[in-house]
């Protein structure tokens, strides 16, 4: 298990940023659905900046490229490589992973499967991709790794990432899209309290739910965003999003969603899907 070590600057906490579901291509100029996306991820990685919040590092829990290009994941690398801070991937659904492993990982963008955050969190990373479709499912091999990885560190708060959604968000088009085998996950997490929350993208919305005891977030993506609680498919009229959190020492997890402001990235609406 490829494990890595994140410095603890703070005592008292350590703050993540999590960019989700940039969908790049290689084209600077490509769109989904009425957005370019690399304008928006920018604008995000800005408004970032424009924050000044300090953050330890970057979490991108998938769907970082729309066309499976290496010029795609290349941008999000050079997109991100403005801060020092180390950044931690998983797939999504549409990632295609020979190519993301051709870029990455990098420097910055660090290649493992669990992040031993100072002396009190342990998180854990886990592939829930099934290749060639969007719904999602856990291999034995992931899920053992989880158990394995819990049972390490009974002594340790642990954050659980990603991508696919472990419960239903409320929209029937995109539940169906969601972890097939979710209650497989939750049988492994039932095993170990230390567990504090699961952390995904996917649903491009903000989710923010407490399920058999542990809390489960998802983040609004960087360019288009999903209606929520929306049978059919549609697109929201909010702007992209990112979201901090903060790990304490005593276990809690302090979060906010923060979005572009202005009537900005307005998708097309007529869509009928993507």
């Amino acid at each position: 298990m490829q494990t890595y070590s994140l410095p603890q600057t703070n005592p008292d906490s350590v703050v993540l940023l999590q960019i989700t579901d940039t969908h790049l291509f290689a084209n600077e100029s490509g769109a989904l659905l009425g957005v370019a996306t690399q304008q928006s991820f920018h604008a995000v990685l800005n408004a970032v900046d424009a924050s000044t919040r300090k953050f330890d590092a970057i979490v991108a829990t998938g769907d970082i490229s729309q066309d499976h290009t290496p010029d795609s994941y290349q941008r999000f690398a050079e997109g991100i490589a403005r801060w020092e801070q180390p950044c931690f991937w998983l797939p999504g659904n549409h990632d295609y992973q020979p190519t993301m492993a051709s870029i990455l990982p990098s420097e910055q963008i660090k290649d493992c499967e669990q992040i031993l955050v100072g002396d009190h969190w342990q998180v854990v990373l886990l592939d829930s991709q099934v290749a060639g479709v969007p719904h999602g499912e856990l291999s034995h091999h992931q899920l053992a790794l989880l158990d394995h990885a819990l049972s390490l560190y009974p002594e340790r708060h642990a954050l659980v990432l990603l991508h696919h959604h472990p419960l239903p968000a409320g929209s029937a088009w995109l539940d169906q899209h969601q972890l097939h085998n979710s209650d497989a996950l939750w049988q492994v997490i039932d095993k170990h309290p230390q567990v504090k929350a699961i952390l995904c993208g996917h649903i491009h919305q903000e989710l923010d739910r407490i399920h058999r005891g542990v809390r489960v977030l998802a983040t609004p993506s960087t360019c288009i965003q999903f209606l929520p609680d929306s049978d059919d498919f549609a697109l929201d009229q909010v702007t992209p999003g990112w979201r901090y959190l903060e790990l304490t020492a005593t276990g809690d997890i302090i979060t906010q969603v923060e979005r572009l402001e202005g009537d900005v990235f307005q998708p097309t609406f007529d869509s009928a899907g993507y």
